[in-house]
């Protein structure tokens, strides 16, 4: 077999064997096939497609290229949860303990944040003693004893994704459909799940721009899913304007148990309930959406939702008391606040602009080594739909100090907001679309 037979076979529109790709991976992981033969597979992957079947090999020979989990000495049925990225995009911190106290085992692995999305594992540990790192015996123990455990990414997890990813990012190859979904599936897979239910985020805060891309992607995740034996059920949720009002990982945090407290914000709720209820269903604890949600509400109601919470951060070295008093977590020492400049409601908002605010004060990273500072980051007081008036507070830097260079974030805030008008904009949708294996289902709002 020879690696220029199979580039010309895709570049000619053909369909790659199991064989084929898993000869491509291992000998690109294994250094046999070089940079400049795999991307020119890649081009011809993002120029001519790849079939369902095609990309469900592809993602199986990723996820065989490194550890696999084995979760079978968990009870119950797995369902995992992932999130294609966003801003203020906080849902496992409550989704994780919530689903846990319906008795569905959590065995999540996460990772930390690039850019302006953040990362669950960087929440976690804004959480003083909070340790993110566990041995797989105590990650399974953990999970079979309270129902919960969220860890950092193996390292040795799909090594051959990080290496074709780094290779697309600089081949411009990342917008490919079969690359993106393969990407994040062989993650999943080889972590181990029974079950899987992704939240694809579309608008100016997400990777993916539109909702018919967005679609398109999670249509053939499930796909992947269904190829692969594992039932996969997609979300389609705006992210046009970031999710909640914190962002930031302390600020995130507090938010999260908020919501977990019976309070917090409606959209937050709204999505965690809707990806909870979904995994309900999955996990065999419910048999329709309908019983899911009423079984997931009163979990909230009776506080069962926070006591599992609590029991979660106690387990692995966190302070639960945190639980009841958010006030715990770290603290920016400088509020500043950005005022609007005209009155009118809030038509738009820039999430990218905003995440990248969050970068710069410190609460993400611009590089996978820089330091992050838990404590900073924005809280937004007016969101879009919103009236306000000149002068009032639209948003508040969490800040080290008041230097010039949060001045420039503070007018990259403000500049990230659309306001006026004397008519109120049409809120859209939070959850705009669900992918089954049945096929798209757009939202009738």
């Amino acid at each position: 077999m020879r690696t220029v037979d199979l580039i010309r076979k895709k570049r000619g529109g053909g369909s790659l064997t199991a064989g084929e790709l898993s000869f491509l991976i291992e000998g690109y992981c294994q250094g046999d096939i070089p940079d400049y033969q795999m991307s020119a597979w890649a081009m011809a992957v993002f120029f001519r497609g790849m079939t369902a079947e095609e990309t469900a090999e592809l993602t199986l020979a990723m996820a065989r290229s490194g550890d696999q989990v084995d979760l079978s000495s968990i009870r119950g049925i797995k369902v995992d949860k992932h999130s294609t990225g966003g801003v203020g995009d906080k849902t496992t911190l409550i989704v994780a303990p919530l689903v846990a106290a319906c008795g569905i085992p959590v065995a999540k692995m996460s990772g930390r944040g690039l850019g302006h999305t953040g990362g669950t594992i960087d929440k976690l540990e804004s959480m003083a003693g909070f340790r993110t790192e566990l041995s797989r015996e105590q990650f399974f123990a953990q999970v079979n004893d309270i129902g919960i455990a969220v860890i950092g990414q193996s390292g040795n997890i799909t090594p051959a994704d990080k290496k074709l990813y780094a290779l697309r990012d600089v081949t411009a190859t990342v917008e490919s459909i079969p690359l993106i979904a393969s990407s994040v599936m062989s993650k999943k897979i080889a972590a181990g799940a029974d079950a899987i239910v992704l939240d694809v985020k579309t608008g100016s805060g997400a990777f993916m721009k539109s909702l018919e891309e967005s679609e398109a992607l999670a249509a053939a995740m499930v796909e992947i899913g269904s190829q692969v034996g594992r039932q996969t059920a997609a979300l389609i949720s705006d992210m046009d304007q970031p999710l909640g009002y914190a962002i930031g990982n302390a600020l995130e945090v507090e938010e999260a148990i908020a919501v977990l407290q019976g309070q917090g914000p409606r959209d937050l709720l709204e999505l965690c309930l809707a990806l909870s209820a979904h995994m309900v269903v999955l996990g065999g604890q419910a048999d329709n959406l309908e019983a899911a949600e009423k079984l997931l509400r009163a979990k909230l109601e009776s506080g069962a939702a926070l006591e599992k919470f609590r029991a979660f951060v106690a387990a692995q070295g966190g302070d639960p008391a945190v639980a009841d008093n958010p006030g715990l977590l770290s603290k920016a020492p400088e509020i500043i606040n950005v005022t609007a400049q005209q009155d009118g409601f809030v038509q738009q908002i820039d999430a990218e602009q905003l995440g990248l605010a969050a970068m710069l004060l410190g609460a993400g990273r611009a590089a996978k080594e820089d330091e992050i500072d838990h404590a900073v980051g924005l809280m937004l007081k007016r969101k879009v739909g919103d009236s306000v008036k000149t002068g009032d507070t639209i948003a508040q830097l969490h800040a080290r100090d008041r230097s010039p260079s949060v001045s420039e974030v503070a007018q990259r805030v403000l500049a990230a907001y659309t306001i006026g008008g004397q008519d109120q904009p049409t809120r859209k949708p939070l959850l705009l679309s669900v992918v089954t294996s049945d096929g798209i289902k757009r939202s009738e709002a």
